[in-house]
């Protein structure tokens, strides 16, 4: 999903950033939007480490001279999803990669997006927007969680301008379907969401003038339950 927002927001005139802990596909990224007229960089990093969380905001403020939104793509579950058999260290990492590193990037980017009067779009879960059995312990706290994380953002930035929108998508079929219990097949990913529908409803959102704030907006698939 993150790949295909970079895509999109490059294609819409948008200097991008991406960033996440394979270096590869990240540069292959910037390529094709390099190739396709675009601005991209590669700021590789672990969502999880605090401290390179803050270099990278340093260093694309310093490349691209500002911060005018941030898009957070990562996120993280597990196959044990049961009190029964989870995992505590296992629970820990997926509320590090799923709330606490979103925390992370938006405290290190808020400087420049209440300069900016930037937008923050979380991209979250249809877990984060309405309780489901099947999500797991650690992804649906997580998860709903990141609701009054953009809450209390815009509640307490809006003065600056800040805005920020708890995206919530359905199923989407993505690698990430690979840490279900059961793996969907390809039948059942024809029915889902694809990232290019996300990366559309993000740019709508990147897109919206600065007095309009888009606090919450859910997609899913027909075929969601």
């Amino acid at each position: 999903m993150g790949q295909a927002v970079a895509r999109t927001a490059a294609a819409a005139g948008w200097a991008v950033a991406i960033s996440g802990r394979r270096r590869e596909p990240l540069e292959q990224t910037v390529a094709e939007i390099e190739a396709s007229g675009g601005h991209a960089i590669a700021v590789p990093l672990d969502a999880r480490d605090r401290a390179a969380t803050v270099a990278a905001e340093r260093a694309v403020v310093a490349e691209l001279g500002r911060l005018d939104a941030v898009v957070l793509a990562a996120g993280r579950n597990s196959p044990r999803r049961r009190w029964a058999d989870q995992d505590l260290a296992e629970l820990e990492d997926v509320v590090a990669t799923n709330l606490t590193a979103a925390a992370s990037a938006i405290d290190a980017a808020l400087p420049d997006l209440r300069a900016s009067g930037g937008v923050v779009v979380v991209i979250s879960s249809y877990a984060g927007w309405t309780f489901q059995p099947g999500a797991g312990v650690a992804y649906s706290a997580s998860k709903t969680a990141l609701s009054s994380l953009t809450r209390t953002l815009n509640l307490q930035e809006a003065e600056h301008g800040v805005r920020a929108c708890h995206l919530c998508p359905g199923d989407v079929a993505t690698d990430f379907l690979e840490q279900r219990p059961v793996v969907p097949d390809a039948a059942a990913r024809a029915v889902m969401l694809t990232p290019d529908d996300i990366a559309r409803t993000v740019q709508f959102v990147l897109d919206s003038p600065p007095y309009v704030r888009v606090d919450e907006l859910v997609i899913s698939p027909v075929s969601q339950r």
